[in-house]
């Protein structure tokens, strides 16, 4: 598979001067953990993730001996440091250093590139502009796709398929922690939920795929400790 069939396209990008706080508060609502940062002509400049807002919250002032410590490191970190934890907009929180490949790009290669970058997702460019973003669900969705499933009906195999590339279409969707099943057209949706308003979404989004007889819900609610992962 290449990243033009793994990828998400229904994305939520910002403008570099977008407020802090905005920026959160909008990360919260559509309930995803990364937004890209993108400059006037569409072009990926960063990325901001729940991780770049919750080091507002975990940046401490040193010990006694802490600063004295951390000068043997160089300057370059701490300022770093210092504008991720007190910036005012997109620019000044972002991480700059982008993934990115091509539409062609294979799994093999995303998944080697996340590998060494340590990273969970990777943006997908076209002539330089974005056009989605493939995350580390959408792969493992991939290597899950291409195992064989035996005594599965081909028409259950369709149907996850559709609801799959449904749920990567949706902004609001925390894929990587949402794990359908079907079954004789039933499907069963596993693992967490961050809202009851995202499990009702997920229920009627799997409602409304075409050969979906029922939909059970068997999801349990996001603890907290994942919520900090995403």
């Amino acid at each position: 598979m290449i990243a033009k069939t793994l990828m998400s396209t229904s994305l939520v990008v910002v403008p570099p001067d977008m407020p802090v706080a905005a920026l959160a508060e909008l990360l919260a609502a559509r309930g995803i953990s990364a937004v890209p940062v993108v400059d006037a002509q569409g072009q990926p400049i960063g990325i901001v993730t729940e991780g770049d807002l919750i080091r507002r919250l975990a940046d401490q002032p040193p010990g006694p001996f802490g600063w004295f410590l951390q000068l043997f490191g160089g300057t370059k970190p701490l300022v770093e440091r210092f504008a991720k934890a007190h910036g005012a907009c997109a620019r000044d929180v972002m991480t700059a250093e982008l993934a990115s490949v091509t539409e062609e790009a294979s799994a093999e290669q995303i998944a080697r590139l996340m590998e060494s970058h340590a990273i969970r997702r990777v943006l997908v460019l076209r002539d330089g502009r974005l056009v989605g973003i493939v995350s580390r669900a959408d792969l493992l969705r991939a290597v899950l796709g291409a195992m064989p499933q035996p005594g599965a009906h081909q028409k259950d195999s369709t149907i996850r398929q559709a609801l799959l590339a449904a749920m990567r279409e949706q902004p609001w969707v925390d894929t990587y922690w949402v794990y359908p099943d079907v079954t004789a057209g039933v499907v069963t949706l596993h693992g967490y939920a961050r809202s009851e308003k995202i499990r009702q979404g997920l229920i009627m989004l799997a409602q409304g795929i075409a050969g979906v007889g029922a939909v059970h819900d068997a999801m349990a609610p996001m603890p907290l400790l994942l919520r900090a992962t995403l």
